[in-house]
């Protein structure tokens, strides 16, 4: 059963997160076509114990797999996280609403989004939590993710295990950057640090207070735009695009758009579009 997101907040008697709620609801962990049920209920089970509570999960190949006996077995206690867990079709249904997205890869790629530490992920990711949703995103666990599924996302995150057996279960990797989150959100300074802040201001693109970020699905569509226009300008060949988009998305994800700057893009897309339609008119 698929259901829209929603956020179900899980109280908790911890003052500190009381405190700082905000960072914990604004928080989501989505499962992208997990494949053990054991994993999500483990998954779930590592999210609780860090005092969140938010997971997505993304075409499970377990249907209902917040209700198979694997899965309630693993949670071992976390059964409301896991029952209250949101099955969605797409990522980009799950990163609906979603401003600000994080990718865990298993490897350093040459082309996507920034890449960090989950301790320096967990920095920003803080900073931007304070700006409203935010998700981070795990692949399957024998493929991980696609180069569309980073691309979609702001940022990547890789953590840096033994080269030479660098294998992570998706439940550990999930504990992981939920245990950093839960360091930097709770940290005893209250603050991220200077570093910290510079990284966060410099990918959200913040000399000064920005204005309202622009949402997951707001960004795609001025990509889907911006590709028609620079094909209409014949500047990007669909049958040998090079990577075009890609450097784009890239140069994108470290400016941080703002929902103005989004529409300005797509402005001027708009225009190239119509200007191109008319010089065809005309040569016809």
């Amino acid at each position: 059963m698929q259901n829209s997101i929603v956020d179900h907040t899980h109280h908790s008697s911890d003052p500190d997160v009381a405190e700082l709620r905000g960072g914990f609801t604004s928080t989501r962990f989505v499962l992208v076509e997990p494949s053990h049920p054991g994993n999500v209920g483990a998954a779930a089970r590592a999210l609780k114990t860090m005092g969140f509570s938010r997971l997505v999960l993304v075409s499970p190949r377990v249907p209902h797999v917040q209700s198979d006996p694997e899965a309630i077995a693993m949670a071992s206690g976390a059964d409301d996280v896991l029952a209250s867990a949101h099955v969605v079709p797409t990522l980009a249904d799950a990163l609906n609403g979603v401003h600000w997205s994080i990718a865990l890869t298993a490897r350093l790629r040459e082309y996507g989004p920034p890449q960090w530490t989950p301790r320096a992920a967990a920095g920003v990711a803080r900073e931007q939590a304070v700006h409203g949703e935010i998700a981070l995103v795990f692949g399957n666990e024998r493929t991980g993710l696609s180069n569309e599924d980073v691309e979609r996302c702001s940022a990547l995150a890789h953590i840096p295990a033994n080269p030479a057996y660098s294998s992570l279960n998706l439940a550990q990797a999930v504990q992981v950057l939920a245990y950093e989150l839960r360091t930097m959100y709770l940290s005893a300074d209250s603050a991220p640090t200077a570093a910290q802040v510079a990284a966060a201001r410099a990918a959200a693109g913040q000399g000064e207070p920005a204005g309202a970020r622009a949402a997951s699905d707001e960004i795609e569509s001025m990509f889907t735009h911006l590709e028609s226009a620079l094909v209409a300008l014949e500047f990007l060949d669909p049958a040998n695009p090079k990577k075009l988009m890609s450097r784009l998305r890239r140069l994108f994800a470290r400016s941080g758009l703002e929902r103005e700057e989004v529409n300005i893009v797509r402005g001027i897309a708009k225009h190239i579009l119509l200007k191109t339609k008319s010089k065809d008119g005309d040569a016809s």
